[in-house]
C-alpha cells in the first residue's frame, strides 16, 4: 500500500512480497492406505495426498497435524506441503494384497486434493488413474477447480458408478471468502465447478462446512438453493469445530477482522460443543447439541427437502461425499486384468 512516504515503483519486488514462497516436501509411506472406524463418517477407508494445505482455511482443523511434524499449525501448514511419493506403485501395492477388501477411497478427507501444488505434481490425478485401472470406487471433496482437469478420468469412473464428488461451498460471500479462504476459488466459480460436472453426469453434491455461527449460518438455505440450480444432487453440512491450535489462530483472525461479533461467535461455538471450542464425542462432533445445533439440523432437513436434494444420506451430516450407491463388485486385481488379454 502506497502511504505517501514513497512509490510503490521506488519499491523493490522482494519489498512488496508479501506472501512466503511454497515449499514441496516428499511423504515417504510404505501404506498409503488410512483406515478407520469412525461412526460419523460413511467411508472406511482413505488418502490424503498432500499434509498441508496452500488454500489457507484459517478454520481447517487438519492444521494441528502439522505439529506432529514440528512445524507451525500456522504458516508452515499453509506453506511447508508434504506430498506422496511414488503413489501409483504403493496404491497397486495395496489393491494386490489378498487382504485388500474393496471399498470406497475418499480423497481430501483432511486437505484439498486439488490445491495448488496438484497442477505441478500430480499426484491426485495418478491415484485416480490407478483406481479406474482397478475398479476401485472413489470419492472426493474439494474446494478447487482444478479438478476440471480432471474431467476424462472422472467421466470414465462415473460411466462405470465409481466416483461421487463433493465441492465444498462454506460463504457466498465472496468478502469472506478471501479473508476467511484467501487461496480457494471463488463461490461462483466453484457453483460453475458443480454445473460442469453435473453436465458430464458426474455424481456431485455440495458440503456446507464449516457452518459458522453468525457469519455463514444464515446463508444455509441460500447455498443450498444455489448448488441445487447448479446440479448438486446431494448435500451434507459441518458445523465448525476449533481443536488444538486451531482455537487459538481462529479467535486471532475473529479478533482482526470481526472484533464486534468475535464474543458471539465464540460463545455460540462452546454452546454447540457442551461448553468446549470442540466436540470430540462420536455423532456428536460434526453436528453438535442444543438448541443452535438442532435448529441447523432442522433447517437443513428442510432446505433440503424444499430444493430436490435426493441424497439417500438421510438426516445424517457428515465431511464426505456419499458412498452409497458407489460399486464395489467391479474390482480387479493385477492378475485379473491380465486374464482378460490372455
Amino acid at each position: 500500500m502506497d502511504d505517501g512516504w514513497s512509490t510503490l515503483r521506488e519499491l523493490s519486488l522482494e519489498d512488496l512480497a508479501c506472501a512466503p514462497d511454497t515449499e514441496l516436501r516428499p511423504d515417504k509411506t510404505a501404506n498409503i492406505i488410512t483406515t478407520n472406524q469412525s461412526p460419523d463418517i460413511p467411508f472406511s477407508q482413505s488418502i490424503n495426498p498432500y499434509k498441508g494445505c496452500e488454500h489457507g482455511c484459517i478454520y481447517c482443523y487438519a492444521r494441528p497435524t502439522h505439529a506432529y511434524l514440528d512445524l507451525s499449525p500456522g504458516l508452515d501448514f499453509e506453506t511447508k506441503i508434504f506430498y506422496k511419493t511414488e503413489p501409483v506403485a504403493r496404491l497397486r501395492e495395496a489393491f494386490q494384497k489378498k487382504s485388500y477388501v474393496c471399498e470406497p477411497i475418499a480423497l481430501g478427507t483432511n486437505t484439498d486434493p486439488y490445491q495448488p501444488a496438484e497442477k505441478k505434481l500430480g499426484v491426485t490425478r495418478k491415484l485416480l488413474e490407478t483406481c479406474l485401472e482397478f475398479r476401485n470406487p472413489v470419492c472426493i471433496v474439494t474446494k478447487g477447480v482444478l479438478i476440471l482437469r480432471d474431467l476424462d478420468i472422472l467421466r470414465d469412473l462415473a460411466k462405470l458408478g465409481l466416483v461421487s464428488v463433493a465441492v465444498s461451498v462454506t460463504t457466498l460471500q465472496n468478502k469472506l471468502k478471501t479473508k476467511l479462504e484467501p487461496r480457494t476459488a471463488s463461490p461462483t466459480a466453484r457453483l460453475r465447478v458443480i454445473r460442469a460436472l453435473a453436465r458430464e453426469r458426474i455424481p456431485v453434491g455440495v458440503i456446507v462446512a464449516p457452518i459458522i455461527p453468525v457469519l455463514t449460518d444464515h446463508e444455509l438455505e441460500e447455498i443450498l438453493e444455489q448448488c441445487a440450480r447448479f446440479g448438486a444432487q446431494f448435500a451434507t453440512y459441518v458445523i465448525l469445530r476449533l481443536p488444538l491450535e486451531v482455537a487459538e489462530l481462529f479467535e486471532a483472525w475473529l479478533m482482526e477482522h470481526y472484533p464486534l461479533q468475535a464474543n458471539r461467535v465464540l460463545s455460540q461455538v462452546r454452546e454447540i460443543h457442551g461448553g468446549k471450542l470442540c466436540g470430540s464425542e462420536f455423532g456428536q462432533r460434526m453436528t453438535g447439541t442444543g438448541v443452535f445445533a438442532e435448529l441447523i439440523r432442522q433447517r437443513f432437513r428442510s432446505a433440503k427437502k424444499k430444493f430436490g436434494f435426493d441424497a439417500p444420506t438421510g438426516e445424517r451430516a457428515t465431511g464426505t461425499t456419499d458412498t452409497s450407491t458407489l460399486r464395489t463388485d467391479l474390482f480387479r486385481r493385477q492378475r485379473d486384468v491380465k486374464d482378460l488379454w490372455d
